[in-house]
Order: C-alpha cells, then sequence, then structure tokens
C-alpha cells in the first residue's frame, strides 16, 4: 500500500485530496498546523493526522518521522499549505512580506529536503507542489503571491532535473480558480486610507476577480488532478487543473506580453 504525505490538509485542496487518496486505497499522512482540525480524516482508516508547520523545523523533522514510523515509508509528497498576500507592496512590512515566500517557497522547499534522503534511500518517490495559473500569469497587486508561485514554477523545474536520475519524479500542480477558502483565512490583503493611490487598481482587480471567479471548480477536481499527477510514469512536468486554467494558460503562452497583458487590463475597466 503506497503513502502520501500531505501539506495544508485541514481543509480546501488538501484536506480533498486527503479524501480521494485514502478512499482509492493509500496511506495518507495528513499534516496541518492545528491537528485539532483533522478529526474528520483522523477517523478514517489509514489516516494519520499530525501537525506540521512549514515554517517550523523542528514539526517538519517529527512530522516526517512520525509518518514513516507509522507507515514504513513515504512514496508521494504534496506540498499544498500555502496563503495569498495581495494588495500594495508599500502595504506590506517587511515581517509580512516574509511570512508569504516563508510559507510557499522556503516551507515548501525545508518539507521537501526532509522527505529527500528517505525517497533517495528508496530510489523512488514523487513530489507534488501545488502552483497556480498565477505561476505563469499575473494579477494586479499580486507582487507577493505571484512572486511566490513563480518561485515554485522555478524551483521545481529545475528539481525535476536533478531527482530525475535518482527515480524521483517532479510535478506541479496548476489550479485556476477553485471554491477553497483562498479568500478566507487563506488570504492577506494589505490596503489602508494611506494607500488611496492604489484605490482604483484594488477597485479594479475586484472586478478582475469577479469575473474569473464566476464559475470556480470545486477543490475535489484539483485532488483528480493531483491523483493523476502522483500516479503518472511520463516526463510531464505540468498538470493544469480546470477549465480556466486551461484556457488562461494557452492564451498566455500563445500570446506576447503586451497582447495578454492589454486582455487583462481591458478586463479591470469592466
Amino acid at each position: 500500500m503506497k503513502t502520501i504525505l500531505i501539506t495544508g490538509a485541514s481543509s480546501g485542496i488538501g484536506k480533498a485530496t486527503a479524501l480521494r487518496f485514502q478512499a482509492e486505497g493509500w496511506n495518507v499522512i495528513a499534516t496541518m498546523r492545528d491537528p485539532s482540525g483533522g478529526a474528520e480524516l483522523g477517523a478514517l482508516d489509514n489516516v494519520h493526522v499530525t501537525r506540521l508547520d512549514v515554517t517550523d523545523a523542528n514539526s517538519i523533522t517529527a512530522s516526517v518521522a512520525e509518518g514513516i514510523a507509522r507507515f514504513g515509508r513515504i512514496d508521494v509528497l504534496l506540498n499544498n499549505a500555502g496563503y495569498g498576500a495581495y494588495g500594495p507592496l508599500e502595504g506590506f512590512s517587511t515581517d509580512r512580506i516574509r511570512r508569504q515566500f516563508d510559507t510557499n517557497v522556503i516551507g515548501l522547499l525545508e518539507v521537501t529536503k526532509a522527505v529527500l534522503p528517505h525517497m533517495r534511500a528508496n530510489r523512488s518517490g514523487t513530489i507534488v507542489n501545488i502552483s497556480s495559473i498565477g505561476g505563469q500569469i499575473t494579477f494586479p497587486l499580486g507582487t507577493l503571491y505571484h512572486g511566490t508561485k513563480f518561485a515554485v514554477e522555478g524551483l521545481s523545474e529545475a528539481l525535476h532535473y536533478e531527482l530525475e536520475p535518482l527515480g524521483i519524479r517532479v510535478r506541479i500542480v496548476e489550479p485556476g480558480m477553485i471554491k477553497t477558502d483562498f479568500g478566507g483565512r487563506s488570504f492577506d490583503f494589505a490596503m489602508d486610507e494611506t494607500l488611496s493611490d492604489y484605490a482604483p487598481t484594488a477597485e479594479a482587480m475586484g472586478r478582475l476577480f469577479g469575473k474569473l471567479a464566476s464559475d470556480p471548480s470545486g477543490p475535489e477536481l484539483v485532488a483528480g488532478v493531483i491523483r493523476d499527477a502522483a500516479n503518472d510514469t511520463s516526463d510531464r512536468l505540468r498538470f493544469r487543473a480546470g477549465p480556466d486554467a486551461r484556457a488562461l494558460l494557452d492564451d498566455r503562452k500563445a500570446q506576447d506580453d503586451a497582447t495578454f497583458i492589454g486582455r487583462i487590463k481591458d478586463v479591470m475597466k469592466g
């Protein structure tokens, strides 16, 4: 029986993926900052809920060791934990900037580093990193979030080269707009009255997101794509999740900067 370790498994994509893999007969190490939120998952067979905060090195080491002790091995790592920081760059303190990169980038790297010795010893394993359409295209006021997701795309592609000879695959999943709590507790928006110069851009961003998120996909759809990525044995690196992701990323690939960015600006104008 194979085992997957999932970060950020308390809700959204992480929880949906834990349920999907458990239903398909996998062992699941469902990690989260507060394990008290994992009661539903913990009640299932072959699911081990444990604490892992991607910004806490000790919790990473402990949860990986705990998962291996429970199930004997880790076949797939899903780096899912993350959140979105949006707003004018001026609105973010240095601490908030670092928190965004510590969670979405450094945390992902630290969890990967913790699992790699195990996978390298086994000469097998798959690492699935959750990126976003925002790892290929950008939206207004997303300097920090897009910066982290562009980083995830780059580091994943580079890791692909260095890990493939060791029998370890790397996969990138790029969801579009998804019905999760991204706009709630997973969203950090910075704007106050001293930054009124940016208010028109913030209003335009609201119109843009309203149109893009008019028919979001469910997290279960992303879980299915993650399942495909985890089981794929080809050389494929990127997996898109959702019809909007496919359409937007195809458009971005086909158009030059001025054309695509011009279209985004047109939508912002309403």
